[in-house]
């Protein structure tokens, strides 16, 4: 189970989707090495989901979700 101290808070753009939450990285690593190093699904935690439009509305809240690689198209940190 990862601690407080992995959770990474992060925001991930789909063409769909602007998903707010958290994934689990190590102190010190790069968001780009978790992904180069993840599966077919990257796991975000405490997940929110909107709309990909700027003032796209909530369409989901999650304990966690499952986002498949291959429809990010951006990650980044918060």
């Amino acid at each position: 189970m990862a601690t407080n101290e992995n959770k990474t808070k992060v925001t991930i753009l789909t063409g769909s989707y602007r998903i707010k939450g958290y994934i689990d990285l190590l102190p010190g690593a790069r968001v780009t090495d978790f992904m180069h190093e993840s599966k077919e699904f990257v796991v975000v935690t405490d997940a929110e989901v909107y709309e990909a439009e700027v003032s796209g509305r909530q369409v989901l809240v999650a304990p966690f979700v499952d986002v498949n690689r291959s429809h990010i198209q951006i990650v980044t940190v918060c």
